[in-house]
């Protein structure tokens, strides 16, 4: 479809405008509301014990889940690939099962399974673990909602680098754990590179799940995210929250960025 110019400028107009709305305004909010008061008052915000816990609650659930879903991601993504058995549509469809529920529903289900009665709660009376309103259910809670993304990032490129490399090495006398580490993962590392990045964001900014079934007391198990919600709701604490918004955006920007590089890295030849 060949436009005119007028069509194109508008066209640019509403998109940009549109971004704007959404997305450039609320943000200028956010900035101009963290540092109204300088950057002392902004440094003072996000550097109390309970902003602190706060982030290492969430980077330590981030070390935690990454690993996790990176090898079961790899797995499954070898699985869906390279295997032929019965139940892989089914497999398929469930891995996509947290883009379809919502958080607060895994949180919900999270609570069936390991709270007072549940129906693993007798494993956790004799164990002594905590795992509702505690880190393990956080944990669980975030890797149900990161699981999809080095799967699907995976799984397209083992599609595109075909068999051909694997059986020759297989050929040559390589074992199973040999051709994965010479052929298969070099072969994957940018997708794979590119999934873990998606997962640190999203793990990060999740609210929903880990809301559900943490007992949000700062310091014990209070993530950035439930920080923000517990200074704006419970505390009134408008300009803290705004500051530990920013601090969560900080980071997600970062990782936005680094996404990119990596994007442009994958698609140079």
């Amino acid at each position: 479809m060949i436009l005119s110019k007028n069509a194109r400028y508008l066209l640019r107009f509403v998109a940009l405008a549109y971004l704007a709305l959404l997305l450039l305004i609320p943000i200028g909010m956010i900035l101009y509301r963290s540092f109204e008061n300088g950057f002392i008052a902004f440094w003072e915000a996000i550097s109390t014990p309970a902003a602190i816990s706060a982030l290492n609650l969430s980077l330590l659930i981030v070390v935690i889940v990454v690993p996790i879903n990176v090898i079961f991601g790899i797995v499954t993504a070898l699985a869906l690939v390279r295997g032929r058995f019965p139940g892989r549509r089914l497999l398929e469809a469930v891995v996509d099962i947290p883009f379809a529920v919502s958080p607060v529903v895994v949180g919900v289900a999270l609570i069936t399974l390991w709270g007072v009665g549940g129906w693993f709660g007798s494993i956790v009376e004799l164990t002594g673990i905590r795992v509702i309103f505690g880190l393990p259910g956080m944990v669980l809670a975030t890797i149900f909602v990161t699981l999809p993304f080095v799967v699907r990032e995976v799984e397209p490129v083992l599609r595109e680098i075909g068999e051909e490399q694997e059986q020759a090495a297989a050929t040559l006398g390589a074992n199973n754990w040999q051709t994965f580490r010479m052929i298969t993962l070099p072969a994957i590392r940018w997708g794979l590179t590119y999934g873990v990045v998606l997962t640190v964001a999203r793990a990060l900014g999740e609210f929903g799940a880990v809301l559900m079934v943490s007992s949000g007391f700062a310091g014990v198990s209070q993530t950035l995210t439930l920080l923000v919600h517990a200074r704006y709701i419970d505390d009134h604490n408008t300009y803290g929250a705004y500051s530990a918004a920013t601090l969560l955006m900080g980071i997600a920007i970062l990782t936005l960025l680094l996404m990119t590089l990596l994007d442009r890295k994958r698609s140079t030849p």
